[in-house]
């Protein structure tokens, strides 16, 4: 006990460049592979959730400019929405981090852009906003004529119709398709390191130490059942967060309808 209590208090945040700055060689205990593949989960979770935040505000906005009447609004958000929902996230991260090392090689000041941090959390933001777009934009158009008839009899317009009616009622229809796309954006979070950005000093996430862990015992039947152990409770949190999101924007109906998790497997 008091030897895992050690592997923790050493590795526990090694991810983060706290700790140890060696990774174990030999004899491996599963304390260590517990230790470290969640201890690349932190970088997991932090992709997931800035880039969730960041990307729905941007979903919002692409969802609102491909419903325009306006041309010059609606045309960019629907190439957006198309060339990301268009081309895997593999091929972006690998484009982005040599779109990246270019910028770097004009100025010192894109030098940032180019570690995992900003560059890859840059890229699922950008993947995540169109997924979330295309669903929000679903929701807009499916909202029921009826409640925008309603708005217009009581005299909203402009932003106080779209705070008050467009977008609420907005949110309360998209809101179980964009909990399915919230969890695979968690579930994508696995191939920034293991796809162009490379891992700095063996800082990388939780595939990037379970992938280390496979390869040095020859045995991938302990590691990536703890990191799919790790990915399931993180899934379970974000099941929960967003139905209690899901339940506050409903509750004017009384009872929040069930969300029904239908996770995509291939993108």
């Amino acid at each position: 006990m008091d030897s895992c209590l050690q592997t923790i208090g050493d590795y526990g945040l090694r991810a983060l460049g706290y700790g140890e700055r060696l990774l174990p060689r030999s004899d491996f205990t599963l304390c260590q592979q517990f230790t470290l593949i969640g201890s690349g989960m932190l970088w997991n979770i932090y992709f997931g959730v800035f880039a969730l935040l960041a990307g729905f505000l941007l979903a919002v906005a692409v969802a609102m400019g491909k419903a325009s009447s306006n041309r010059l609004v609606r045309k960019p958000s629907e190439w957006f929405i198309f060339l990301f929902r268009g081309s895997p996230l593999f091929i972006q991260f690998f484009f982005a981090y040599f779109f990246f090392l270019s910028l770097k090689g004009v100025s010192p000041i894109f030098d940032a852009f180019s570690s995992a941090w900003l560059g890859a959390l840059i890229v699922l933001f950008l993947n995540t906003a169109a997924y979330s777009g295309e669903i929000f934009f679903g929701a807009l158009k499916s909202i029921p004529k009826g409640d925008m008839e309603a708005a217009d009899a009581y005299g909203l317009s402009g932003y106080a119709k779209f705070r008050r009616i467009t977008f609420p009622t907005m949110m309360r229809l998209a809101w179980p398709a964009y909990t399915n796309e919230a969890i695979f954006l968690f579930h994508a979070t696995a191939l920034v390191f293991f796809s162009g950005f490379p891992a700095r000093q063996q800082r990388g996430d939780a595939l990037y130490y379970a992938n280390y862990f496979a390869d040095k015992t020859f045995n991938p039947f302990v590691p990536y059942p703890i990191l799919a152990g790790y990915f399931i409770l993180l899934t379970l949190v974000v099941i929960l967060s967003m139905g209690a999101i899901n339940r506050r924007l409903n509750r004017h109906l009384g009872k929040a309808p069930k969300l029904k998790i239908r996770p995509t497997l291939i993108r």
